[in-house]
């Protein structure tokens, strides 16, 4: 099969969905199938609303046997902030009624990218199958949707919808950004639907999509993930005792703060843990950063984004993970984490709670609760036994989510749409 396969951003740049599509498309590629990837020049995820951000010079590439086009963004004037304007009406749009052709068009300003609609209409025909992933970068899911119809093709969509952590799925004001009229117009216009959760799948058949639906999720590579050296890391940070990683985009809907602050609590107490905090340093996070007292700075090892080698050795260094986010239709992180065994705290947002089972193989605790994230961290650092247990029976669970056998669910789901078009 020729697959063409749209993101906002690609590899070199980091993210849980950049990496899903990376794994998936590779995966693919390895089963002898032709793919394409056409994302934008953005590196850092804030590149999408400003200018200053880094991009990636290659236009034209190939990663992994995939090839790349890569597209440039076309900033509003006065950015960042009139992206930020565009975003929220949208929202406020899609809340009052206003017809769903204008908020598609709105929608293709975040980001816009003038050269991408003209390539499609000039290559899309040189294809069998387009996917989209990401729902709340409209701009690639319509105009991937636009030429797959145009040239007759099925179109897959990816929505990554995050739900939230309200008492119902999509009930948040954050999951609203992700469950906007036109964006459930688009996922109903879709020919299949690959869902994270069965969660997902279920609130998308209630907003009327009657597309079909596999519930896939992500996976991982045991083989790639192998080969961390605890021992290594901890003499190269000049770690002892305890210690507690975050992977992952830094900011306040990721909970990285509220780790920080759970942290602060265990020191006040009296207990020594050492913080490592590795991914993406977002703006709120800098800001939240910079308040902190001096002292606590130097206790926290603030690494950034590092590379597969070092972030292996972190994961096999940890005492045990934590991201309390309420941004994550799954959770890719925690398979990771649970790949070296290791128990894993988490926010009980809907999707993850499909992943995490409480009290057998990690933890869940409110979004936004730094005193019960606090408490469960002390509760395995407590019990060694008890959290030993839980990675183990993690690690297992593991073993369910590799590419093996999701990319294999993914290719049939193709092959069926292809044959059937």
């Amino acid at each position: 099969m020729r697959i063409l396969h749209l993101i906002q951003r690609f590899w070199p740049a980091a993210g849980g969905a950049e990496q899903h599509m990376l794994a998936l498309s590779r995966h693919l590629v390895q089963a002898g199938h032709e793919v394409t990837v056409l994302t934008s020049d953005a590196l850092d995820f804030t590149g999408f609303w400003d200018p200053a951000q880094r991009r990636v010079e290659a236009r034209q590439g190939a990663v992994d046997g995939i090839a790349v086009q890569r597209f440039s963004i076309a900033h509003l004037p006065a950015a960042p902030l009139s992206y930020h304007a565009v975003r929220r009406a949208l929202w406020l749009g899609s809340r009052v009624g206003v017809p769903l052709p204008i908020l598609h068009r709105l929608a293709r300003l975040t980001p816009r990218l003038p050269a991408l609609r003209p390539w499609l209409a000039r290559h899309g025909h040189a294809f069998d199958l387009v996917g989209a992933m990401t729902i709340t970068f409209e701009p690639f899911v319509e105009a991937g949707l636009a030429a797959a119809q145009r040239h007759g093709l099925p179109f897959v969509l990816y929505p990554l919808t995050h739900l939230g952590a309200g008492p119902t799925p999509a009930s948040d004001a954050l999951s609203r950004y992700y469950t906007m009229r036109h964006q459930l117009d688009l996922a109903r216009r879709s020919d299949a639907i690959v869902a994270q959760t069965l969660t997902e799948a279920r609130y998308l058949r209630a907003q009327g999509v009657e597309s079909r639906i596999a519930v896939v999720g992500p996976g991982i590579d045991p083989n790639a993930l192998a080969g961390g050296n605890g021992e290594r890391f901890r003499q190269q940070y000049g770690i002892a005792g305890p210690m507690l990683l975050t992977l992952g985009s830094m900011c306040a809907d990721k909970g990285t703060p509220d780790v920080v602050r759970a942290v602060q609590q265990l020191w006040r107490g009296g207990r020594a843990l050492a913080l490592v905090l590795i991914g993406t340093i977002l703006p709120d996070f800098q800001q939240f950063w910079d308040g902190l007292p001096a002292a606590d700075r130097r206790r926290i090892h603030l690494l950034g984004v590092v590379d597969e080698g070092t972030k292996r050795d972190a994961l096999a260094a940890t005492t045990l993970f934590a991201m309390p986010s309420r941004t994550d239709s799954f959770g890719i992180v925690y398979l990771e984490a649970w790949q070296y065994e290791k128990p894993v705290v988490a926010a009980r947002t809907w999707g993850v709670m499909e992943l995490i089972e409480d009290g057998e193989d990690g933890l869940l605790v409110p979004f936004g609760d730094p005193v019960a994230l606090a408490r469960a961290i002390a509760t395995l650092l407590d019990d060694p036994v008890r959290a030993c247990a839980m990675g183990q029976r993690g690690q297992q669970k593991a073993q369910q989510h590799t590419w093996q056998h999701k990319g294999a669910q993914v290719e049939a789901l193709y092959r069926t749409l292809v044959g059937a078009g």
